[in-house]
């Protein structure tokens, strides 16, 4: 009897210290994020994370990080899956407003190909949104049933329907010209660089 307490209790320490190990936060420059995050009663799992890079410095812009309903490695997958994502930036330096703005546009530009036009008005609404954001403030965006909503400092500003923007929104990180290949690669499982 005394031997199966003792049996029993090992269990549930290793259980806990297991449950406590699946359930702690990912982290990535020092930025920690959620193992899941729950979109309209749907868990989603933390696919990767990643870090923006810009100039030829390789200067550290922000964190990414993206939860799928179901992970994947591919981008084509994440791309075309079915269901909602999250996608959030925890941003590690300041940004104006029109960098954002110019960031949208090259981000579309070069993932977007011949839906660029179509998706060109909200595209518009979606940059009128931005603003600066400071070091430690994050903007998120979430693919809803009804669209996706943007967060800004962690108050929602909006959402922006269609399939088609948010695919090609999603495309901005995932498709075939991300604003850096090491950012890409972390979001779809590959660690942060």
């Amino acid at each position: 009897m005394r031997q199966s307490l003792r049996h029993l209790r090992c269990a549930a320490l290793c259980a806990a210290f297991l449950l406590g190990h699946e359930a702690s936060a990912a982290s990535c420059r020092g930025v920690d994020f959620a193992p899941t995050v729950e979109v309209d009663g749907q868990a989603l799992a933390l696919n990767g994370l990643g870090v923006r890079l810009a100039t030829f410095l390789a200067v550290p812009v922000y964190v990414g990080a993206l939860h799928l309903a179901a992970p994947t490695r591919e981008a084509g997958l994440a791309l075309s899956a079915a269901g909602p994502w999250r996608l959030t930036q925890h941003f590690l330096r300041d940004v104006d407003a029109g960098k954002l703005r110019e960031a949208w546009e090259t981000g579309f530009a070069r993932n977007a190909g011949g839906d660029l036009a179509g998706l060109r008005a909200r595209i518009e609404r979606l940059a009128g949104w931005m603003r600066d954001v400071r070091a430690g403030e994050r903007l998120a965006y979430t693919r809803r049933a009804d669209g996706v909503e943007v967060e800004v400092a962690g108050r929602p500003v909006g959402t922006i329907e269609g399939e088609d923007f948010a695919r090609a929104l999603l495309a901005v990180w995932l498709g075939d010209a991300p604003p850096n290949p090491e950012l890409k690669t972390g979001l779809l499982g590959g660690g942060c660089e």
